[in-house]
């Protein structure tokens, strides 16, 4: 089967969520015998990648994949040509949008990996009002679009299939369940003594998305600080643009940000707890990539969190504050969990796992 694979989001944000998923199809498809791979994506004119890919005769940058006019012309002006010139029979975007636009051609099945919803269900940062009205209206049409010409349509929860099928119930039929990979760690943790962090803290893996409610987290380990002695320091990963300056300098709380992979395997390593207070999620990368180092999980309720976290593990309302903060204090005293059914858990998550739900979904796209 010759696959083309839009390789947009591994080229420009390859230590993203999404781009780190796109790198996974890459390797999955790669493993298969009967699959000859093609990537297609967006460059400079100099840039070395030009060599692996197919690529517009104009410069575009890499970190073009959401641009409105770039998006048009690679999608509109380029890839049909370009497909029917590759000889593809299966193209896969994963991008939540990005497939082809005009004319089908017969024969050729194109498959769209759809992460999330939230560009369309959330307030997104996007810096004025006016462009975020914009982005929502064009990623809407875009992925309504996509949706409508895929065979199928591949989402990494049942969460986000229940979304899909809210909002465009014609493509109901499309949708298939693939969880994400979480390829774990490879090697072993660095010494992250030079970071300063406390012997013991809780940890919390975020971007500045506002349904990630890193926040309102934050207001809470605050109040239960205050209240219980027990409480540890709280390090978060990803920045601490969400919070307030007041909450910048509280005291025990750190924040880290440009981590190697041998970093961030030791920050979660040695974390008592990965709590993961987002309101609204896709998957929840954090929550396997703490698992998969043995360490326990609390985690927001009502999305995709529900289903890719252990059974047993503590679960908080969002916006709850009250409730949240009595299960900190109750936490905070907790004994050490055994490792290793969180690492078994974690397990169903990793590559193996990934290429074989991958190679079976295209044996129903033959």
């Amino acid at each position: 089967m010759q696959i083309g694979l839009d390789y947009r989001a591994a080229a420009g944000y390859p230590f993203s969520g999404i781009g780190r998923q796109n790198l996974a199809l890459e390797a999955a498809f790669r493993a298969h015998p009967q699959v000859s791979l093609q990537l297609f994506g967006v460059a400079p004119h100099d840039h070395p990648i030009r060599k692996r890919i197919f690529a517009p005769r104009w410069a575009t940058p890499l970190d073009a994949v959401h641009r409105l006019p770039e998006r048009l012309r690679f999608e509109g002006l380029f890839l049909p040509g370009a497909l029917r010139d590759a000889g593809i029979e299966l193209y896969v975007a994963n991008i939540n949008m990005g497939l082809p636009l005009g004319r089908k051609p017969d024969g050729l099945k194109y498959v769209l990996q759809l992460h999330d919803l939230f560009q369309l269900t959330e307030n997104n940062s996007h810096g004025s009002r006016l462009k975020a009205q914009v982005y929502r209206h064009t990623d809407r049409l875009s992925i309504a679009h996509s949706l409508r010409v895929a065979d199928q349509v591949w989402v990494p929860s049942q969460f986000t299939a229940d979304e899909a099928r809210r909002l465009f119930p014609w493509a109901q039929d499309k949708l298939r369940v693939l969880p994400h990979v979480v390829a774990g760690f490879a090697g072993e943790p660095a010494d992250i003594g030079a970071l300063g962090l406390p012997e013991r803290y809780w940890l919390c893996v975020g971007t500045r998305e506002p349904r990630k409610n890193i926040a309102w987290l934050v207001e809470a380990w605050q109040t239960a600080r205050l209240r219980t002695a027990q409480v540890p320091d709280l390090v978060l990963v990803g920045g601490d643009e969400p919070l307030s300056p007041a909450q910048r300098s509280l005291p025990g709380l750190h924040g880290l940000r440009g981590l190697q992979d041998a970093e961030l395997h030791a920050v979660y390593a040695q974390a008592e707890r990965l709590w993961h207070p987002s309101r609204a999620e896709g998957f929840g990368l954090p929550v396997i990539e703490a698992l998969g180092t043995g360490t326990p999980v609390a985690v927001a309720s009502g999305s995709s969190l529900d289903e890719i976290t252990p059974p047993d593990s503590p679960r908080f309302v969002p916006g709850d504050s009250a409730a949240l903060v009595r299960l900190m204090g109750v936490l905070a005293s907790a004994g050490p969990e055994d490792p290793q059914p969180l690492k078994d858990w974690a397990a169903q998550y990793g590559v193996d796992a990934f290429r074989q739900r991958i190679h079976a979904a295209l044996e129903t796209l033959r």
